[in-house]
């Protein structure tokens, strides 16, 4: 009896030592406090990068991707039989200048896109020769004067001739007779340039600026109206009027609307250019020489206005200049006429507000 009296006061000891740990344990347990899982509601934010935009070199309209495609420019028949033509509603420009006496050519420049059928094409003159090569680009042609021959066959510039390879890249139209229906496609173009070992990336970057908009081109004054004459025949009479709603100009010859026969798109400009230059008859069949060099008045339409500029042959690009600048163009397609300087602009071209 006096061993369990002895032995008690230790038992109890033992059992309080064992509650306290207890309660310390579940104290300890209580005050652990689990992290909030992240909640799958919560939106995810993630920066996007913007797209880089591309101004096309010879339209300034901006492009998600960039084009360094070397540029296409082709000599097209713009005789009445040889209208209407194929592939000028995808030309970035369209140069119109004489051929013979007042009788017209289109050069067309191509490098935003290359359409699948151009033409018809027409024979080379020297001044189209070396407003390619100022360009430097790949230049298509059917045919030849003397002194183009001798440029073409010097090699001044990239080229295919119908002369060398007609029914092989040159394809004949039955719908029209000759010289009005060679046609080239665009895959042919470039088969030819292949042929010719000449790359087809762009090397030389146009003098051309343009507006960020339209609305920053509107001061000159009014003219919606635009007729641009060679001579007296109303076959090679342009008449150009603004759409307003659209911001661009519709062509018309002898009140015909200027369309494209490959895809019976109308021709739609944005620019509407007349460059004065020195001209001269050479032989008797009435050909040009053309002073692309000297450079001389101009006058600039877009946005139904009209401002007096100069142009300029700067690093071989015929450049539309004002105060000593590249005069700002609008986004889109341009026209370029090069008239005579006798009997002047005065004469050749007329507008009406």
């Amino acid at each position: 009896m006096k061993g369990i009296m002895r032995a008690w006061p230790i038992l109890l000891a033992s059992i309080l030592l064992l509650c306290t740990a207890c309660s310390k344990k579940e104290k300890v347990e209580a005050e652990v406090i689990p992290l909030p899982s992240p909640s799958t509601d919560q939106e995810i934010v993630e920066e996007i990068e913007p797209i880089p935009q591309y101004p096309q070199p010879f339209t300034g309209i901006l492009s998600d991707t960039e084009n360094n495609r070397r540029p296409v420019l082709a000599t097209i028949n713009n005789h009445p039989l040889a209208r209407p033509q194929s592939g000028i509603s995808q030309a970035d420009i369209v140069y119109e200048m004489a051929a013979e006496g007042n009788v017209t050519r289109f050069l067309a420049l191509f490098q935003s896109d290359l359409p699948e059928e151009i033409g018809p094409v027409r024979s080379a003159r020297d001044y189209f020769v070396h407003i390619a090569k100022g360009i430097d680009a790949f230049y298509v042609a059917h045919g030849y004067s003397p002194d183009a021959q001798t440029l073409l066959q010097n090699r001044t510039v990239d080229h295919i001739n119908g002369m060398q390879y007609d029914g092989v890249l040159f394809q004949r139209s039955k719908e029209r007779r000759a010289p009005h229906n060679s046609y080239i496609s665009g895959d042919n173009v470039l088969a030819g340039a292949e042929k010719e070992n000449a790359s087809m990336e762009m090397e030389k970057q146009p003098s051309l600026s343009f507006h960020e908009s339209i609305e920053n081109a509107k001061i000159g004054d009014m003219a919606s109206s635009i007729t641009v004459r060679y001579g007296a025949d109303p076959n090679f009479t342009s008449v150009y009027t603004y759409d307003a709603e659209k911001g661009t100009y519709g062509r018309t010859v002898n009140g015909i609307l200027t369309v494209d026969k490959a895809d019976g798109e109308q021709v739609e400009l944005s620019n509407i250019l007349v460059f004065e230059a020195a001209h001269r008859t050479i032989d008797n069949v009435g050909r040009q020489a053309i002073d692309i060099n000297s450079g001389g008045r101009a006058l600039l339409f877009h946005a139904g206005i009209v401002k007096e500029i100069e142009w300029k042959n700067e690093n071989g690009f015929l450049t539309p200049v004002e105060n000593g600048l590249s005069a700002k163009l609008i986004p889109g397609k341009s026209w370029i006429h090069i008239v005579a300087s006798n009997p002047g602009m005065a004469t050749s071209v007329t507008y009406t507000p």
